[in-house]
């Protein structure tokens, strides 16, 4: 196995144990999409880019963690 599939698998199996969990660095509303497109597009973001749907604030989405 390469170092780098083995990087891989590592932290795969961390994520799945909950052990790492990926970083949001911004959200947008539905309506700024097409921004958060971009940013995505440009790679000028850290960490995930985070665009809410049906929800008109952070925090009111999934919070059953088995479902995420």
């Amino acid at each position: 196995m390469s170092c780098r599939a083995s990087y891989s698998t590592t932290s795969s199996r961390l994520f799945t144990l909950g052990k790492i969990s990926p970083v949001l660095s911004v959200v947008y509303p539905l309506q700024e999409v097409g921004e958060a497109a971009r940013l995505v597009q440009t790679n000028q973001h850290t960490g995930k880019v985070g665009v809410l749907c049906m929800t008109p604030k952070e925090g009111m989405g999934v919070t059953d963690h088995a479902l995420r």
